[in-house]
């Protein structure tokens, strides 16, 4: 078993969009990040057998198994995707014909792939390794250490009861990486026995380092990204930006990309030359880190966002593929983070004084409580006090609203400007929903659909 080599962790999460409105924002998120990353990289999974460690968030599973979620999905890719591509292919010059068609046959393909086997719960167990907070709360925002305890506990059984406690050896990934050393404690409390850390700006960009992982004062490992191997795929001017991929920017009136990025008409044949060659210098920048290193132990750890490949960039699955395949010709041992770990008989201690650290931009917390999104870190604060402060007489609704409330994706999503009215509408429309639950106390109000469905009031008593 090699505690050595590059490891390949990738982290599976859709906010809680699932019966949240439509275009252009809304649940159609979510089919397409079924349709163009999802199955894209089960296909990979399973057919390369490679060991690479998969994360995957409970609300996205929440939203995976919610009834009628699949069948609404089913519906996008064979009624409205066919549709929208006619009346594209109608309006488009003869130039973007080909591209379009090609775009049309990826979601015809999708649609009969989940139609064949719509369980992707079922699909992903294979390759479940690692779980994470109940919605992807950035924790060391927390009021409260039962607030905190709440997000972990909740995760973790939702995992459990989806997955079983065998396979589980307790990688946990902390939501955008945010990590605070008072959070350890409750983390090993929970059974978590390993988690992913930024500490780029604790180290420097490219120190040794960051391919060494170290144990908190609490027992959990603590496992650096390599930053300088991530930006080869996910910054700027990584491989995606390169003018012979899919632009995916540039779209046509109804939503689809049929250019590159240099301006031309999408070639895929082109783009797949640049697959091969960017999977070679992939693996023969990662074989160089580790020479550089001088550790036989050296571990480099490459985290990306699943919806990378597939979704954002539309060429990702193709080279995720070729980068196992080039492991295996340049010899670089390609490792599960699992078995990595489990190999190490000892790990030095961590720093004593690790501010707090995310993967954010800076890498600290102000893309979910600086200025412009301040208002979201008080007003989650503010409910989390209010939940704990009514006592064992919360109601299972409250603590869902807290849960679904308590997403990073909200301030994510107006401190990018990606969607920021979807943002702010969907955590006052939480928090309100929240208020009035305390003010009733036991009203019988619905559930949140399917919203962490494992979730209990236990861990806000401990």
């Amino acid at each position: 078993m090699s505690r050595s080599g590059l490891s390949i962790v990738l982290h599976t999460h859709m906010p809680y969009v699932e019966g949240f409105d439509t275009w252009p924002f809304g649940e159609e998120w979510l089919w397409e990040a079924i349709a163009s990353s999802y199955l894209p990289v089960l296909d990979v999974l399973e057919e390369t057998g490679a060991p690479i460690t998969v994360s995957l968030t409970p609300v996205l599973l929440d939203q995976l198994a919610a009834p009628g979620a699949i069948d609404r999905c089913l519906e996008f890719l064979t009624e409205v995707r066919p549709e929208s591509h006619r009346i594209d292919i109608a309006e488009s010059p003869a130039e973007l014909q080909g591209p379009l068609e090609r775009s049309r046959a990826d979601y015809e393909r999708a649609a009969e792939q989940l139609a064949a086997r719509p369980d992707l719960v079922a699909r992903f167990a294979p390759f479940a390794a690692w779980t994470s907070s109940a919605t992807h709360a950035v924790l060391p925002l927390s009021a409260t250490e039962a607030g905190a305890r709440l997000q972990v506990v909740a995760g973790v059984e939702s995992h459990r009861a989806r997955f079983g406690d065998a396979d589980w050896r307790g990688g946990f990934w902390l939501p955008e990486c945010a990590h605070a050393t008072w959070l350890d404690p409750l983390l090993e409390e929970a059974g978590v026995r390993a988690t992913c850390v930024d500490l780029t700006d604790v180290h420097g960009m490219g120190s040794r380092k960051h391919l060494t992982p170290v144990r908190s004062e609490a027992g959990v490992v603590l496992v650096p990204l390599d930053r300088q191997t991530i930006e080869l795929v996910w910054s700027h001017d990584g491989y995606p930006a390169d003018g012979g991929y899919r632009d995916y920017h540039r779209r046509t009136r109804m939503d689809h990309r049929p250019w590159s990025v240099d301006g031309t008409p999408y070639d895929a044949e082109r783009a797949a030359a640049l697959v091969r060659e960017h999977a070679v210098d992939f693996v023969a920048r990662v074989l160089v880190r580790l020479r550089e290193a001088s550790d036989p132990d050296a571990l480099v750890v490459c985290a990306i966002d699943t919806e990378l490949l597939g979704h954002w960039w539309y060429e990702g699955p193709a080279w995720l593929r070729a980068v196992t395949e080039e492991c295996a010709r340049q010899e670089l041992p390609l490792v599960h983070l699992d078995d990595a770990l489990a190999a190490r008989e000892d790990f030095a201690e961590a720093p004593a004084a690790l501010p707090v650290t995310t993967w954010g931009t800076p890498r600290d917390l102000t893309t979910w409580s600086g200025p412009g999104v301040e208002d979201f870190a008080w007003r989650l604060r503010e409910a989390e006090l209010a939940v704990v402060a009514a006592g064992p007489a919360v109601t299972p609704r409250a603590v869902r609203e807290l849960l679904a409330l308590q997403s990073s994706d909200w301030a994510f999503l107006v401190h990018r400007e990606l969607a920021a009215a979807y943002g702010h509408a969907r955590a006052e429309g939480h928090r309100e929903r929240l208020a009035a639950e305390l003010a009733a106390l036991g009203s019988g109000a619905a559930e949140l659909r399917n919203l962490a469905p494992f979730a209990t009031v236990a861990p806000l008593f401990v």
